[in-house]
């Protein structure tokens, strides 16, 4: 039986495409089979359609004038190109609904974002325990994927998370983790997983992951 495919957003800056190597050593780990994916709008639903699950990798900070609402000047857009990227792979996304997502850090906001809710654009601003997110800190979680903590690095943050269900919150109130009850595997977290040691909040949610795209992919087949 072939491994599922498990296709991984990328970085556009400087007309090169970039990531760090954590997140598709974690998917092997975890049994998966990773490919990185170039920001081409034009093949987001292709992606879709070839890839048994997708993760939305983390990264710099939305681009917030698609949503109306002006950039905040602390903020570090990603690329245009980045973001039109994965807002289209969202877009085919919702099309085929039964697809598993995994979002992280910047993938889990776009998730938001995409699904109605707001984003706070800098933490500092509203919250006195911004340095305990910010500068790959360790810090504790807790919701319905367990207790634990959890290794952070984000001045952004959900404010609410639209259609989402909120799942895991910090003991300061930031939003953790959301997820749409209606879909088998649609989960997004502020934390970055391929860097935390908690096994349940870490390796844990990318096996968690990987056996949800092996499972539809094999309902598809049947």
């Amino acid at each position: 039986m072939r491994l599922p495919l498990i296709g991984i957003t990328v970085d556009f800056q400087d007309d090169r495409y970039t990531t760090k190597c954590a997140i598709a050593k974690m998917v092997a780990l975890a049994g998966g089979t990773p490919i990185l994916l170039p920001c081409i709008s034009e093949f987001a639903a292709q992606y879709v359609q070839a890839c048994d699950g997708l993760i939305l990798s983390g990264g710099d900070d939305p681009i917030m004038e698609h949503w109306g609402i002006t950039t905040h000047k602390q903020a570090k857009p990603i690329s245009a190109q980045r973001q039109g990227f994965e807002l289209a792979l969202l877009d085919a996304l919702d099309d085929e609904n039964s697809k598993p997502v995994f979002g992280i850090c910047l993938g889990m906001q776009l998730m938001g974002l995409h699904n109605g809710g707001s984003l706070d654009q800098f933490l500092p601003d509203s919250l006195e325990t911004s340095d305990q997110h910010w500068g790959n800190i360790d810090h504790p979680i807790a919701g319905s994927l367990g207790e634990g903590t959890v290794h952070s690095h984000h001045r952004q943050a959900l404010t609410q998370p639209g259609r989402l269900s909120i799942v895991a919150k910090s003991p300061d109130g930031v939003i953790e983790a959301i997820q749409d009850n209606d879909r088998d595997f649609y989960l997004g977290i502020q934390w970055h997983p391929e860097r935390t040691e908690d096994e349940n909040l870490g390796l844990g949610l990318f096996k968690r992951f990987v056996h949800a795209s092996r499972e539809s992919a094999l309902c598809k087949q049947a």
